[in-house]
């Protein structure tokens, strides 16, 4: 059909219309409106299964535009020797969204999944963890995918680092937890080594608790609840309730502890027996707090305390590193404990909470060393930039960092050395 130009008779009003031209629409054959890609597309969906000869465009977007292929992301770039350390967190709690790409939020596949959990382990491998916990949510909308892909990253890392998976369903009361409820049984059975929570979700947050503890105690396993501890009653109930718990109960970050109800509340949870582990690097997703607990008073009630890394650049925390050595230095400068007490944390007493054997520079006891350079703890701390990773007696890690200042007489006179060599520039 030729295009001819349509002109209006200055006599027509405005909203008429040509009568060839009403001519020519009668008899255009009905199909679909809309724009023109929008049409192209329609007619294709209406030839598919019917013309014979034709196959269908397949992996086009709508307008006939094919789709890229995502890009193929690898892995980032990853004497004293005290024991390795250990935090018990590599991630938020939503375990799969660890390191997230400039924060962007979306449709996450299983595979996303499992490169991501492998990215932020091996990140924190290269900071000497050998032994990690991942958070990850189970039920809603992802159900158990997310699970099964960290379990798939578990197992690529095996002979690098030991990771377990924390089952962390959303609601576990009421009609909606009935699903919850069935999930974490199943995700248990699946793999997932820990039972997890944040009970401040749940509209019933006592009886969520009651619900992790029973599961717990059916599977044997040892538990893990997210809690920013606002209300200082409620957090006194979960130790009324966790008490006498064996593997073990470990509730964390506690950054919201009212300073005062935090010496009454550290009583409770020191006869309780339970774990806390604080977030000196930042919060993460599950939470709202964005402070340390109070790790002193904490200790000083008699309180196991560990601490965790928390977020891992992504929503919650853009600039998460996951560091350990960091996180002991944080608590030695921010919440004042001394260098000995920070690397605890990290190391040994974060061990017990993973319910792992003690670690010892001694014939009998596992091999989980990191190598740094410095004098003391202290000065290990602060300039710990070269590593050396030991796990199982083997080498799974190295980092090395050479500093270099410029020739001048002033550097030569103080004797300024490298990092790495030890010579003067």
């Amino acid at each position: 059909m030729t295009s001819e130009p349509l002109e209006r008779d200055a006599r027509q009003p405005a909203s008429a219309v040509p009568a060839a031209v009403l001519r020519r629409v009668l008899r255009r054959p009905a199909g679909p409106v809309g724009p023109p890609a929008v049409r192209r597309q329609a007619h294709r969906r209406q030839d598919r299964g019917r013309t014979a000869g034709r196959r269908p465009d397949r992996g086009r977007r709508y307008g006939g535009q094919p789709d890229r292929p995502s890009r193929a992301r690898g892995p980032r770039r990853p004497l004293r020797l005290p024991p390795a350390p250990r935090p018990r967190r590599t991630a938020r709690a939503r375990g799969h969204r660890a390191v997230r790409r400039h924060g962007r939020a979306g449709v996450v596949r299983p595979e996303d999944v499992q490169r991501r959990a492998t990215e932020a382990a091996l990140l924190q491998l290269g900071h000497g963890a050998t032994a990690l916990r991942a958070h990850v949510r189970v039920g809603d909308v992802q159900g158990l995918g997310a699970l099964g892909a960290v379990l798939q990253a578990r197992r690529s890392l095996r002979g690098l680092a030991e990771l377990t998976a924390v089952a962390v369903p959303r609601l576990l009361t009421g009609v909606a937890g009935s699903d919850g409820l069935a999930m974490l049984r199943d995700a248990l059975k699946m793999g997932a080594g820990v039972v997890g929570g944040c009970p401040d979700l749940d509209p019933d947050p006592t009886g969520y608790v009651q619900t992790v503890l029973e599961v717990a105690a059916e599977h044997g396993c040892p538990v893990d609840l997210h809690t920013d501890a606002a209300d200082p009653g409620r957090l006194a109930r979960i130790a009324a309730q966790c008490g006498g718990l064996r593997p073990g109960v470990t509730l964390g970050p506690c950054g919201a502890l009212p300073a005062e109800h935090a010496s009454r509340t550290a009583d409770q949870l020191a006869a309780a027996g339970v774990t806390v582990v604080c977030l000196p690097q930042g919060s993460c997703g599950a939470v709202e707090g964005r402070g340390t607990a109070p790790v002193r008073l904490l200790r000083a009630a008699g309180v196991r305390v560990a601490a965790g890394s928390g977020a891992l650049r992504d929503v919650s925390n853009p600039v998460g590193r996951g560091d350990p050595l960091e996180a002991a230095y944080l608590l030695a400068s921010r919440e004042g404990l001394r260098p000995e007490d920070a690397y605890d944390a990290v190391s040994a007493s974060a061990r017990v909470v993973l319910g792992l054997p003690e670690v010892r520079v001694e014939a009998g006891f596992p091999a989980e060393l990191l190598a740094v350079r410095g004098e003391r703890l202290a000065g290990a701390l602060s300039l710990a930039y070269s590593r050396i990773v030991i796990h199982r007696g083997r080498v799974v890690a190295r980092t090395s960092a050479v500093r270099e200042y410029c020739n001048s007489a002033v550097a030569a006179e103080l004797g300024l050395p490298r990092q790495g060599r030890g010579e003067v520039s």
